[in-house]
Formats: C-alpha cells, sequence, structure tokens
C-alpha cells in the first residue's frame, strides 16, 4: 500500500467570537485525530515544532497555536487575559475541528485546558494533557518565571545577549549552536533592539488580581480537577520547581483516573528539555485513548 503524502506545516488564522486573530501552525492530516497544542506564557507556537511534528508522524493532526497577547496573535489593546478569555478563544478554535480534540498544555495553556474541560466545557475534548501545572505550584518557582519574563524591559542590543539570558534562566538545558529557534520569539523593533513576542499587560492583569482572587485561585482550579471526566495526563518536569512531587501526587488524588509520567532531567518546561521523552510519552497515551474510544464505538 502506498503511504500517504506528508502534509508540510500550514500557517492558519482563526477569527474568534471576540473578532481577536489567532494564528496557528498545523501538520499532518486534517482527517486525523486532532490534538491542539497550548504553550505557556510568555512562550509562543513555536515551542512546540519537535512536538507537533512527532505528532503528525504517529498519524495525528497537530494545531500548534500563539495564545491571544503571543507571538503572530492578535494583541488585546485593553488587556483582556482572563482565564476565561482564554478559554472562550481554544472552545471558538474546538468547533472549527469536525473531531473532538486532545489538548495538551504547557503551564498557562495547561491552566486554560483544565478550566475548559473541568468547568466550562467539560467532555468537549477527547483527552487533556497538563505539563508540569497542577492546581497548587510553588510561588518561588513562578516568580522565577517572572523575573525572567520582566528582566529586560528594554529589549536586548542582539539575539546573542537573549540567548545568554536563556542560558541563565535553564542552565541545565545545552546552549543551541546557533539563535534561529529563538529568534523565531522575539522581534526586532524600531528602536533597534530584539524583544519578547508577547505583550506586556498579560502580566499586568495577573499582577492586579486581587488577594481573594489569588487565594481562592488553587480551589478553583483543584475543583475543575476534580470534575475531569475524560482521560487525563499530567506530564512533570523531575526537576521541575513550580510543581512539586507532593503537588503531583495532590493532583493524582483529586484526579484517579489520572496517568502521570515523571521525566528525568527536565525543568518547568519539560518539552524543550527532553523533547524526544516528553513527544513519546504524550504519543504513547493519546494513542491508547484513541484505541479505546475506537474499541469503545465498536
Amino acid at each position: 500500500m502506498a503511504s500517504k503524502r506528508k502534509i508540510p506545516k500550514r500557517e492558519r488564522v482563526y477569527s474568534v467570537r471576540s473578532g481577536m486573530r489567532i494564528v496557528c501552525d498545523s501538520w499532518g492530516d486534517p482527517d486525523a485525530p486532532p490534538v491542539i497544542l497550548l504553550h505557556g506564557g510568555g512562550q509562543t507556537r513555536h515551542a512546540w515544532g519537535a512536538t507537533a511534528q512527532s505528532l503528525a508522524d504517529a498519524g495525528m493532526y497537530a494545531l500548534a497555536i500563539d495564545l491571544r497577547g503571543h507571538g503572530d496573535s492578535d494583541w488585546s489593546t485593553d488587556g483582556d487575559y482572563g482565564p476565561e478569555t482564554y478559554v472562550h478563544d481554544l472552545r471558538d478554535i474546538m468547533h472549527t475541528l469536525d473531531q473532538s480534540p486532545a489538548l495538551v498544555g504547557a503551564s498557562l495553556g495547561g491552566i486554560t485546558s483544565l478550566l475548559c474541560q473541568g468547568e466550562f466545557y467539560p467532555g468537549t475534548a477527547s483527552a487533556v494533557v497538563l505539563v508540569d501545572i497542577t492546581p497548587r505550584v510553588e510561588r518561588e518557582g513562578i516568580d522565577r518565571i517572572i523575573a525572567f519574563m520582566t528582566s529586560h524591559p528594554d529589549g536586548f542590543e542582539s539575539l546573542e545577549q537573549a540567548a545568554e539570558s536563556v542560558a541563565q534562566f535553564v542552565p541545565h538545558r545545552p546552549r543551541p549552536a546557533d539563535t534561529v529557534g529563538l529568534e523565531k520569539n522575539l522581534r526586532l523593533r524600531d528602536d533597534g533592539r530584539w524583544h519578547w513576542h508577547w505583550d506586556p499587560k498579560f502580566l499586568q492583569r495577573a499582577a492586579q488580581r486581587s488577594p481573594e482572587q489569588a487565594l481562592l485561585w488553587p480551589e478553583r482550579l483543584a475543583t475543575a480537577a476534580r470534575t475531569l471526566e475524560i482521560p487525563t495526563l499530567l506530564v512533570r518536569g523531575r526537576m521541575s520547581d513550580v510543581v512539586t512531587e507532593e503537588s503531583a501526587r495532590d493532583f493524582l488524588e483529586s484526579v484517579p483516573h489520572a496517568e502521570f509520567v515523571d521525566v528525568e532531567n527536565a525543568a518547568h518546561m519539560v518539552a524543550g528539555d527532553r523533547n524526544d521523552v516528553f513527544s513519546d510519552a504524550i504519543i504513547d497515551f493519546l494513542s491508547r485513548t484513541a484505541m479505546r474510544r475506537n474499541s469503545t464505538a465498536a
């Protein structure tokens, strides 16, 4: 039997109900089981390139989106970056698909996926993969990420300077031989400096959360987690300073049907640290959940 022609990566643009444009890269056959990949705060869709290609090679249709306020998607003029807004953007994209997609979300993308399936639109996805995010996270780890994201408000004078900043943030990761990959996450502005390609208002919105909202936030996520009924996988970086072993255990107790993978030599950005192990883990999980769905349907 002749093999199918591999469909190259394609850029797509979705218009969500707010009128904003959400940019997406897709890999694979659009008729294959869809998987939506949602990056973390301050990242872009390019964080998923290697994983998305692996998913397509495994027979799935992978879509990596730039969340609003990030990358090439529209930035909100009024700083509308609340969790509900991200969920509604995701649901609008899900509505365009003929099949229920699996959701793979890292950090902010994981929170969006969790709220989508545990609070707003239960059962509309086929499975959910949470990447180094649980209802309870370590404040020290979050503060370290925010400090990195805000450390160069005036940008970088060169890509090499940006690369040095990244190397200091992830000292456990081998430094790339060039800055080609990094360039996708920065933009050269009129001031002649390189700036991270996300809207500063994104962090301002989080900082404006009231003390009461901050206290209730973990419980809201925990409630959403307990509501999950679809196949669920938690992937943690064993070196993570955001999700501890105890937080992972708490999540697994709240979601008894969930599976767990603890990736060695990986920190919070698991897919970037050990992409081979990460991709194999989620492909195995999604393939098995698809087989169970097909068996039930038969």
